[in-house]
């Protein structure tokens, strides 16, 4: 079986951490958010794996290679400029099989996609739509199903307490090639969403309605959430060292007898943690610091950033070689850009 995730925007939700790190690569854990997703598709026999690349494609390339390591064969296509979902499909349509799996790059899920294909195949679809229901819709749009799970309708601004389950689309789709002949040439830009779905209800196009555990992982608050839920198991992952109360700490790190870590806390390799500092709710990436006296909660810490002493940290995203300044406070929300020096106060450098 064979897969194309589309994994060429600038993931710019995540800034800093992806200024210097394209977002299929940023660390989840302890592997490169991408991992997941291919691990998940080899589980249910997907050995194809196409990405659409675009930012950085350069650096996804040399961190992921060929997916001999991986356990798939891993092929990359890169769009001159962005094209939307649609036109990325038309882009990568030489490389395509009669039927093949696309997948929006940002999810972290565990979706039965053997079952989805099962489904798929049960009723002859020519493309099936994994959609999940949530309790908040409107920063989404709703699907409208029939009984035999074809799609009648999308529903792009649902007004409060509109009646009908709140299905959404999953960004998990079986396509057939055919598709791909009734859309417009490459190099259009396009959606699939809006531009050639809608155009299929009554033709062929179904829903997998699933109750499987699915997170868009675009922003810093997502993204800590993903994190702790793998570390929980909420998501079925390939995760083999389960961590006790939440926390993960990997080789080489150097943490004072009187620091406090966790709960909620995962340490990449090499971060180091000073005297009676605390640590909870929090990513602290390969080689970060954090001063003695400090405290830092619900952050993302980037790689080789160092927090000085006495600061405090309340949320927020510090990039890549970033610094807090000692006895610096940081609000939540704050967003300090790789190499830059937050003075006291800082919200956004």
């Amino acid at each position: 079986m064979q897969a194309l995730i589309l994994a060429g925007g600038e993931g710019t939700r995540l800034r800093p951490l992806t200024s210097t790190i394209p977002k299929p690569i940023v660390t989840l854990v302890d592997r490169p958010f991408i991992v997941y997703m291919i691990e998940w598709l080899r589980g249910h026999g997907v050995d194809d794996v196409i990405l659409a690349c675009g930012f950085m494609a350069a650096d996804v390339k040399a961190e992921l290679g060929d997916g001999n390591q991986l356990g798939v064969r891993l092929r990359y296509v890169e769009e001159p400029t962005p094209l939307g979902t649609g036109g990325a499909l038309k882009y990568a349509e030489e490389l395509l099989d009669e039927r093949f799996l696309m997948l929006n790059g940002d999810v972290l899920t565990d979706i039965d996609l053997s079952e989805q294909l099962a489904q798929h195949e049960r009723t002859g679809a020519r493309a099936t739509l994994a959609l999940i229901e949530v309790a908040d819709p409107s920063a989404y749009g709703l699907v409208r199903l029939a009984a035999d799970h074809a799609v009648t309708a999308f529903v792009e601004k649902p007004p409060p307490g509109a009646p009908g389950p709140n299905l959404i689309n999953a960004g998990t789709y079986i396509l057939e090639r055919g598709v791909l002949d009734e859309m417009a040439p490459a190099g259009t830009n396009i959606s699939i969403e809006r531009d050639v779905f809608p155009q299929l209800v009554g033709r062929g196009l179904f829903g997998y309605q699933s109750r499987a555990y699915w997170l868009d992982i675009g922003t810093p608050e997502r993204y800590l959430e993903g994190t702790f839920d793998i570390l929980s198991g909420a998501v079925l992952t390939e995760l083999t060292d389960r961590p006790r109360d939440g926390v993960l700490i990997q080789a080489g790190c150097d943490l004072a007898p009187s620091a406090t870590i966790g709960p909620d806390v995962v340490l990449g390799p090499g971060v180091s943690v000073g005297e009676d500092a605390i640590v909870e709710r929090s990513v602290l990436l390969e080689g970060a610091s954090v001063g003695a006296g400090s405290a830092v909660r619900s952050a993302i810490v980037g790689p080789r950033a160092r927090i000085g002493e006495g600061c405090r940290i309340d949320g927020g995203v510090l990039g890549e070689g970033a610094t807090v300044s000692p006895h610096s406070t940081l609000d939540p929300g704050a967003r300090i850009f790789p190499g830059v020096v937050a003075p006291t106060g800082a919200n956004e450098l």
